[in-house]
C-alpha cells in the first residue's frame, strides 16, 4: 500500500511542475509578443491619410516637399510658395520627379484631387504622403503665403 500512495504523489507531483513550466513559458512569451508589438506599431505608424492647413504648413516649414496637382493654369493664379507643380494627369509618367526621402504633402484646389495623387504615390511605393484637405483655397483664406505666375 506504501507503494501505491508513492507513486500517487509521485504522479500528482508531475503534473504541477509541468503546468508551472508551462505558464512561465506562455508568460515569458506572450511579455515578448506585446514587447515586439509596442516596438514595431511605434515604429512604424501609419502616416496621415490626411492634414488640415494648419499641419500642411507646419510640414512645409519643416522641409516637406508640397506637389501641386492642379493644372498649368490653376498654378499660374496662385500657389503655395515652393510648391512643385506635376498636374494629376502626368503624375504616374512623372514619379522620378518626386522625392522618396522625404514627407510629401500634395494639394490642389479643393483637396480632391490631392487625395487621387496621394494614392497614386502610395501605390507606387511613397510611404510618407499626405493630402491636404481644403486646397490651396482654404490655404489661401487663411491668410498663408501664395505666389502668383510661373
Amino acid at each position: 500500500m506504501k507503494n501505491n500512495s508513492k507513486n500517487q504523489n509521485k504522479k500528482q507531483a508531475f503534473p504541477v511542475w509541468l503546468m508551472a513550466l508551462v505558464i512561465l513559458v506562455v508568460v515569458g512569451l506572450a511579455g515578448f509578443f506585446i514587447i515586439q508589438a509596442t516596438n514595431s506599431n511605434s515604429a512604424s505608424q501609419p502616416y496621415p491619410a490626411e492634414v488640415n492647413i494648419s499641419q500642411a504648413a507646419e510640414k512645409r516649414d519643416a522641409g516637406a516637399f508640397i506637389l501641386d496637382v492642379r493644372q498649368p493654369e490653376e498654378w499660374v493664379q496662385f500657389h503655395i510658395p515652393g510648391a512643385t507643380l506635376i498636374p494629376l494627369g502626368e503624375l504616374p509618367d512623372r514619379l522620378n520627379e518626386v522625392p522618396k526621402d522625404k514627407e510629401i504633402v500634395v494639394v490642389c484646389r479643393t483637396g480632391h484631387r490631392s487625395a487621387q495623387g496621394r494614392d497614386i504615390l502610395r501605390n507606387a511605393g511613397f510611404e510618407k504622403v499626405t493630402s491636404m484637405a481644403g486646397g490651396v483655397t482654404q490655404w489661401q483664406a487663411q491668410g498663408l503665403p501664395i505666389a502668383t505666375g510661373q
